[in-house]
């Protein structure tokens, strides 16, 4: 009878072996033998998404915005992953809220609106990275999902939108309306400067059927 058992590691996943409680070894993908005595902890390798809790955080002009972040993450070193904390992820977690409380420290509403979703991933992801290299995680990005305005900021959002909206529509008629009378103008000079011309238009404007009465001009 063999001494010793085997354990298959999938191609997703790595083995931490301990031995009498005593780390061993890293197994990779594949078939390992293992002797008595001995246990696995398999720790998935593939990409993982959380979504941070949503958090009220003041800005530099005393108002409060509600954002959401989700870290994409990976497992790279199983061991250090296992016995780091006993939770790993929540070492990522802290430095990334923290970050986020950093940046909007010194952002303006205004300027959260405009660009904070980059604004604020950007600043989120090197802190919550070299958090995770210490506890055996890479952190592979950080995205703001949502950035939520108290809800009297956000109704003035949108009337300064709307108002720009009508603003942007009256200019628009108003130029519209120049070129028309810019036109009619410059027509008008031509018919003068030629009555033949106005003529023919007066023949052109009259009903399919209509007679016309041609007056010879008068002799001078």
């Amino acid at each position: 009878m063999s001494l010793f058992r085997k354990i298959t590691v999938h191609a997703t996943e790595n083995a931490v072996e301990y031995v009498d409680g005593r780390f061993a070894r890293v197994l990779p993908p594949g078939r390992h033998p293992y002797g008595r005595r001995t246990r696995h902890v398999r720790v998935p390798m593939l990409d993982r998404v959380t979504t941070l809790a949503p958090q009220e955080v003041p800005t530099a002009d005393g108002l409060t915005v509600r954002v959401t972040l989700a870290v994409r993450w990976r497992v790279a070193e199983p061991r250090t992953f296992l016995e780091s904390a006993a939770d790993a992820f929540d070492v990522v977690h802290l430095a990334a809220q923290v970050a986020l409380r950093d940046a909007l420290a010194d952002a303006e509403v205004e300027a959260v609106v405009r660009g904070g979703r980059r604004l604020l991933a950007a600043a989120a992801v090197a802190p919550a990275a070299a958090a995770a290299s210490t506890v055996g995680i890479e952190v592979r990005d950080v995205v703001v999902k949502d950035v939520i305005l108290p809800s009297d900021v956000r109704s003035a959002y949108a009337a300064l939108a709307t108002a720009r909206l009508h603003g942007a529509a009256q200019l628009e008629a108003a130029r519209a309306e120049t070129a028309a009378l810019r036109s009619l103008a410059n027509g008008a000079r031509l018919l003068d400067d030629h009555p033949a011309l106005a003529r023919l238009r007066l023949v052109q404007a009259l009903p399919a059927g209509a007679k016309v009465e041609l007056v010879a001009p008068e002799a001078h």
